[in-house]
């Protein structure tokens, strides 16, 4: 009887390093043979897959044919090189059974993520679908502009996070992708032709089961993410033509980018022939602008659009601040912000956050509750009392965070 064994493990350094596993075994087989086995809700897979808390962590690991563990590997380090929004390979492993071989691909598991399935089936989230096709749209835009080829776009190949009231999409499977130096408008279109497929089989299939809701448009999803991604694709990569006497332009179309949560890299002025004329040509980089300009201030790590609300906080205290008639610098106002607002109120919120990341969402939650509560009595009802309103809706506002 052949046995199964361990024949390579390559592990990424500060992480596990896994040898304890139970690699003789079939990974559809652990939970009933490693005690460390967790439950995590996850999308539909066509292979086998389980998580595994080791050393505090959560592991996902993915049974695949030979050879495809390490080139999933490969392709999820080249999107984290670039900063892309997908889960962080950790390693990859190989077993053996006789003349067969498996491989194994190891991520970290996605704290606060949510598979598509839960938004579309659980009571309470629906205000989250609109939200979805945008955060579809938007992993698509980058992946293109990065030259990632996907391959098999899909719901079940992403993951969700709550990002100040809209969903981050983040890429999962790309064991089908391909890395180009620029994707071709063909490399494109049919990267978005295989997404309306499988989106309409998905929905389709969900449609189907007795707890969904049977009103959902799914043979038009498809085209919808389609049509907001055409739209996105020609405002990011767009060419601006401008005059002389016109270079604040330049910054125009800079800042029209940054709101969109895209970085420029870099922007390259070309003339169009009548000497008199230039043609600016940007470099999108990201969708991380205001995220990065957020940690450099305060250290925090949150999503784009709670940094965006987070940043305008720091900017209010700002202008508190040099209400008295000093300028006030923004890393001394996002120092006092963080002493005298938000560092106060998340104290209070960590009994309610599943782990630090949640403490942004929380914030910004306590922001929306006082926007709410200020339009209803006319005045600015302030961040405590907007906090304790919050904390006493407790429940209710715990049914946002699942």
């Amino acid at each position: 009887m052949n046995v199964r064994a361990l024949e390579s493990l390559q592990v990424r350094h500060g992480h596990p390093d896994f040898v304890a596993m139970p690699w003789n075994a079939p990974i559809a087989t652990w939970a009933a043979v490693c005690p460390d086995v967790v439950i995590r809700e996850r999308g539909i897979s066509r292979h086998d897959v389980v998580f595994v808390q080791v050393e505090g962590g959560v592991y996902a690991f993915k049974e695949l044919p030979p050879g495809l563990a390490e080139r999933e590997y490969e392709f999820l380090r080249q999107l984290e090189d670039q900063k892309m929004p997908a889960v962080i390979a950790v390693g990859h492993a190989r077993t053996r059974t006789g003349e067969d071989s498996q491989s194994i691909l190891i991520t970290a598991f996605l704290e606060g993520s949510l598979p598509y399935r839960i938004l579309f089936t659980r009571p309470g989230l629906e205000r989250y679908r609109e939200k979805l096709l945008d955060a579809v749209t938007s992993l698509i835009v980058r992946l293109h502009l990065a030259g990632f080829y996907w391959g098999d776009c899909s719901l079940s190949n992403t993951l969700f996070r709550r990002d100040a009231g809209a969903l981050q999409a983040y890429a999962v499977d790309v064991e089908t992708s391909a890395v180009h130096e620029q994707l071709s408008d063909g490399q494109r279109r049919q990267d978005l032709m295989l997404m309306e497929e499988n989106v309409a089989g998905e929905l389709m299939d969900l449609a189907a089961e007795a707890n969904a809701p049977h009103d959902q448009h799914v043979l038009e999803t498809g085209s919808s993410i389609t049509l907001r991604y055409e739209r996105l694709w020609s405002e990011v990569t767009r060419e601006t033509v401008i005059a002389p006497g016109e270079r604040y332009r330049i910054q125009e179309r800079i800042r029209a980018l940054n709101e969109l949560g895209f970085s420029v890299g870099e922007f390259e002025l070309i003339a169009t022939g009548d000497h008199q004329r230039l043609r600016l040509r940007t470099s999108v980089t990201d969708r991380n602008h205001h995220r990065a300009q957020l940690e450099a201030l305060t250290g925090l790590r949150a999503g784009e659009r709670q940094a965006v609300l987070l940043l305008n906080e720091i900017k209010e205290t700002r202008a508190t601040l040099a209400s008295g008639g000093a300028p006030t610098e923004l890393l001394l106002a996002a120092v006092e912000w963080m002493r005298d607002a938000y560092i106060p109120t998340t104290e209070q919120l960590a009994p309610l956050a599943g782990s630090d990341e949640d403490l942004p969402e929380l914030f910004c939650q306590v922001l929306e509750n006082k926007w709410f509560l200020s339009e209803r009595a006319k005045r600015d009802v302030g961040l405590p009392a907007a906090l304790t309103d919050y904390l006493e809706k407790f429940p209710a506002a715990r049914l946002t965070m699942l």
